[in-house]
């Protein structure tokens, strides 16, 4: 049986909206470990996402130019790549190790429906082997 990112994804997800103040969202995914989340409009449409990388750019610049922060519209990054539910994994695999995204957004009829890993993949990989 070949297993699909529907079945390994997680979908218990920690979101934000464009309009979270973006050091409550650097202090979420601190405090959850998280490299990143969505961001997700008031009808749950997936508009962006926002990762530690982008975090870094509103802590050197409260730092260093005394900036008060913003909004996580300010400062996550729009143009998102995802992966469908219904994708087998060596598909999802192949997307991982052409990227450099750490994790994929997983949609299933235009609707944000979970989280999908590098360590989802491998640890799902390394069973099945």
């Amino acid at each position: 049986m070949t297993l699909s990112v529907a079945d390994i994804m997680t979908s218990h997800l920690v979101s934000f909206t464009p309009q979270t103040n973006i050091h409550k969202a650097i202090h979420v995914l601190l405090e959850k470990r998280l490299s990143g989340a969505p961001v997700v409009d008031g009808s749950g449409a997936l508009v962006g996402i926002i990762s530690k990388k982008d975090c870094l750019k509103i802590v050197f610049s409260t730092g260093y130019h005394q900036d008060q922060g913003g909004l996580v519209s300010e400062y996550m990054s729009t143009n998102v790549q995802t992966l469908d539910f219904d994708m087998n994994l060596i598909d999802a695999a192949e997307h991982f190790i052409k990227s450099n995204f750490r994790r994929f957004p997983v949609m299933q009829d235009g609707k944000l429906v979970g989280q999908i890993s590098r360590h989802d993949i491998l640890k799902s990989l390394i069973k099945e082997a």
